[in-house]
């Protein structure tokens, strides 16, 4: 600080007066801040150009063009706060559209006739202003109960559990009275649209589209729909697909408006989401316990899974919201019941003690068939509940399940949800049709009007990189595929110290290491005779999968001469196993094996050169590689050392706020080679999508964090050379988020760089890739997925920014989903062509299959690594039984656990593959 050098200006410091003495408990805070001050934040950049190469195709995309007619109007923006009578804020979600619809009928007059469009909370927009800019209104609604926030109702209106609390709160609950506050907040001029489509994007512009998005989604609410973000689901049977454990996909749409190249264009595309079942809440709970009768059901588990779901109770047709179970079964849970014909010498009503079964079967006369061996459903208030016999109570349609999908629900959702490309064209069109926007007065009051014919664009289909293979033999992938018969894998790896250990799987052992010796012979991989084959003793296998991961580990110590280069593991689950995570955990982390597990269920030839593929990968050998590499060809990357990363964060299951997040950077290494990898993983708190790990300064000499590691790595690997080019892809974040990969990541980077050489300037290119958007492209007269290699850039991507569409792999089932690149920054100054050659050639390098994929390795390299290392933590039994279940933890809040290094014989292998 005493150091007098100029100031950004060229100023010499040294003509200005001294500072005062600086009293000794103050700390100056103005030159701490200078410097910020003079850096701009990045912004993503500009297309610089489109690309030309490849042969031209002709495609369909489930865009509709929409036209604004009204370019001079406003929108006005409306705070809205609602409130019970007594001054109580209203806190339940769905309350309040029916509370404005009701404004909106009752005082149409004093609102000019004017529409509005409200998002279901705090936000109200209309065309043009309201009379006064603060309104007050007060209304009454009658049936509130069907609310997600009712109140302490009796069943059916009979005196009931509680029935004295229910008296006391009768008219109150039958019918409320809201106060409305409808004051102005903004004014959105609808000119920002047309600003935006000229790339002009400004906070007007975002926010004027939340308005035309908020339309839709009223619209959709006014029919019936359950509303997820910007989808919306009909309570309509034949959208519903049942994916077991009681829980049903439901098939809805997606629909927004998006600013493009062509003008603004609504984005329509098929949705699913999960729902519960709707029915009978036991049979709910059977099928989400895989139960064959009640008697075996495990009711804390249900008490956690009919938490604040919703029920209709009969014959009262009544809605509440389930608020817990009862402690003891209906035919022992006694309450308070008033005795209206017996008083006491005070003249109340006595009290009798009788249990909830004995109320309804004999006070009630309702017949019970199965309901005394079960606990009552509470819909009341944790001090004073209200119970409901269990089989009175139905669960109602459209209610999100939001809880992790089991690995077969999830394999069960996706093949139910699949639609060839021509099927889904015909549900989409179908989809606009009967949403009817055309009638909808908010969308006519601003002019837009929506075509119902889907946008023709045209594509590229760039060739397939040529690929070397072993005996130098090299060739063109076909249709984004190959195979590796008759060929011979690149570089080979060799396998020597190596066992067999089987944890009780069936399975012909021999025969299955003899054809993995054979078809490795064939693929050029000499693989020596197993050391030995270790079996699970019967007594281990019922013990944790921890102690069987232990015994099994101390066996093959007391057996083997040394530690074995590579474990072949056979498991008897073929998905899921509790096993796998102890295993690459006690392999990798702490003894540094390269393993290999396997299923045996349909092992067959073509089976085992899978498997030889990832096990050649992990070991250090290469199966195939892109000729340019070879040459060295790629323009930029071969000319100057370059490094390229992959960089994703996986998060815990929803509902699971206190799992830590796992963030994974993978990065290339032995440059000019692009087709070999290693990975660094780090925990970092819940639900936190930047990286923060990836430069932590310890002290003025360490840094202890990804970046490190990752920019040795490739010095050492790379004939001791610095990358002078940083190129990297970044997964899963939004467009809201782009500033802060470009500001806050890509800081912590160069922070890296600067700190193992504060001269050393790389020059960055960042890339983000999205599979998580909605737009698909169809091949016009053909009722095949668009070929691989198709590259959009234009008509339908940005205005303004650097983005193209490619869908690199061929899509076989279903329709292809194209990954959307967005370019936020390039200072090597890659062409358009040369850019999105290399990011197809990316597609071609996974080592694990012998097909093309549908986003750059790197990434799904770095989405592997998340994973396996999140089997490593097993976070979800705390998670089960965590007080914060289903909450919202802020970032930072919980103590996060750190992940234990990999062995230094591992930690650059491809060990992820």
């Amino acid at each position: 600080m005493d150091s007098f050098e100029p100031d950004g200006n060229g100023a010499a410091q040294d003509s200005l007066p001294p500072p005062p003495p600086v009293p000794p408990d103050v700390v100056p805070i103005k030159a701490e801040s200078e410097p910020v001050k003079k850096v701009a934040p990045r912004v993503p950049m500009a297309r610089r150009g489109v690309g030309s190469k490849g042969q031209k195709i002709s495609m369909l995309t489930n865009h509709f063009k929409v036209n604004v007619g009204s370019v001079d109007g406003h929108f006005y923006h409306y705070s809205v706060s609602l409130s019970y009578e007594d001054g109580r804020p209203v806190d339940g979600k769905g309350v309040g559209r029916k509370v404005i619809d009701r404004v909106h009928e009752t005082y149409r007059s004093d609102l000019d006739g004017k529409d509005f469009a409200y998002d279901g909370e705090k936000s109200l927009f209309t065309v043009g202003s309201l009379p006064r800019n603060k309104l007050e209104f007060t209304v009454v609604l009658e049936d509130v109960t069907s609310n997600r926030n009712n109140g302490n109702a009796s069943p059916d209106g009979h005196d009931g559990p509680n029935a004295h609390d229910r008296k006391r709160l009768r008219r109150p609950y039958q019918s409320k009275t809201f106060r409305v506050e409808i004051s102005f907040a903004a004014k959105i001029p609808m000119q920002a649209i047309q600003n935006a489509l000229r790339g002009q994007e400004s906070e007007n512009s975002q926010e004027a589209l939340r308005v035309l998005d908020i339309i839709l989604r009223q619209h959709a609410a006014k029919q019936g729909c359950l509303l997820v973000r910007q989808s919306f689901f009909q309570n309509n049977p034949n959208n519903f697909t049942d994916i077991g454990g009681g829980v049903l996909g439901c098939r809805g749409f997606h629909s927004s408006f998006r600013t493009t190249q062509g003008g603004l264009s609504l984005n329509i595309d098929v949705s699913t989401t999960m729902i519960i079942r709707p029915g009978p809440v036991v049979d709910f709970l059977l099928a989400n316990q895989n139960a064959r009768e009640p008697g075996s059901l495990d009711w804390n588990k249900a008490k956690r899974v009919l938490k604040n779901l919703r029920i209709k109770v009969i014959p009262s047709n009544q809605e509440y919201k389930i608020t817990g179970l009862s402690d003891q079964f209906c035919e022992d849970q006694l309450f308070s019941l008033k005795q209206k014909s017996m008083k006491n010498e005070n003249g109340e009503a006595e009290t009798l003690e009788i249990t909830v079964y004995d109320y309804f079967v004999n006070h009630r006369n309702v017949q019970l068939r199965y309901s005394a061996k079960m606990p009552c459903i509470n819909v009341g208030k944790p001090k004073r509940p209200t119970y409901i016999p269990m089989e009175l109570c139905s669960l109602v349609s459209l209610q999100r399940y939001t809880k992790a999908l089991s690995t077969f629900q999830r394999a069960s959702l996706v093949e139910k949800s699949r639609q060839k490309p021509q099927e889904r064209m015909n549900v989409l069109s179908n989809a606009l049709q009967s949403s009817n926007y055309g009638a909808e007065p908010m969308l006519r009051s601003c002019g837009v009007s929506i075509s119902s014919n889907f946008t023709q664009v045209e594509g590229r289909v760039l060739p397939a990189p040529r690929l070397k293979v072993g005996n130098g033999e090299d060739f063109f992938p076909r249709n984004g595929r190959w195979n590796f018969n008759n060929k011979k894998l690149v570089e080979p790896a060799r396998i020597e110290r190596w066992a067999v250990v089987n944890f009780s799987a069936r399975c012909d052992i021999n025969s299955l290491v003899r054809d993995l010796i054979r078809c490795g012979e064939m693929k050029g991989l000499r693989i020596d005779p197993p050391f030995d084959v270790f079996e699970e003793r019967n007594q281990n296998r019922r013990s944790p999968p921890v102690a069987r991961v232990e015994n099994m580990f101390e066996e093959i110590q007391s057996k083997l001469p040394g530690a074995p280069q590579f474990l072949l593991c056979l498991l008897p689950e073929r998905k899921n196993s509790d096993l796998y995570g102890p295993w690459k955990r006690k392999n990798l982390a702490e003894f540094g094996i390269v393993t290999q597990c396997l299923a045996p269920i349909r092992v067959n030839d073509q089976y085992l050169t899978n498997l030889l593929l990832k096990i050649n990968a992990k070991l250090g050998g290469l199966n195939s590689m892109l000729s340019i590499e070879q040459t060295p060809s790629i323009p930029f990357v071969s000319k100057v050392p370059t490094i390229i990363l992959g960089m994703d964060v996986s998060h815990g299951s929803p509902g699971q706020s206190d799992v830590p997040s796992i963030a994974a950077v993978v990065s290339s290494r032995q440059w000019p080679f692009i087709s070999r990898y290693r990975a660094s993983v780090r925990t970092q708190s819940p639900k936190l999508e930047m990286i923060d790990s990836l430069f932590k300064r310890a002290s003025d000499k360490e840094d202890e964090g990804i970046m490190r590691e990752v920019l040795l790595d490739f010095y050492t690997s790379s004939g001791k050379r610095k990358p002078d080019q940083i190129i990297i892809f970044r997964d899963g974040v939004s467009e809201s988020q782009f500033n802060q990969v470009l500001n806050i990541e890509l800081d912590q980077i160069i922070g890296a760089c600067k700190f193992l050489d504060e001269n050393w300037n790389p020059k960055f290119v960042v890339i983000v890739a999205q599979k998580n958007h909605h737009t698909k492209f169809f091949q016009q007269g053909s009722p095949d997925n668009v070929p691989p290699g198709t590259v959009i850039d234009s008509k339908i991507c940005h205005p303004k920014n650097n983005d193209f569409y490619l869908c690199a792999h061929a899509g076989m089932i279903g329709t292809t989903r194209p990954t959307h690149y967005h370019v936020l920054l390039d200072q090597i100054g890659f062409s358009a062509d040369d850019l999105q050659e290399l990011v197809l050639s990316l597609s071609y390098v996974y080592q694990k299959s012998t097909t093309a994929i549908s986003v750059v390795a790197p990434i799904c390299y770095a989405h592997l690594a998340a994973s396996q290392f999140g089997t490593f933590m097993k976070f979800e039994e705390a998670s089960e039984t965590s007080s914060s279940h289903g909450g919202v933890t802020a970032p930072g809040a919980v103590p996060v656990p750190q992940l234990p290094r990999l062995k230094e014989n591992v930690c650059n292998s491809m060990f992820f593959c």
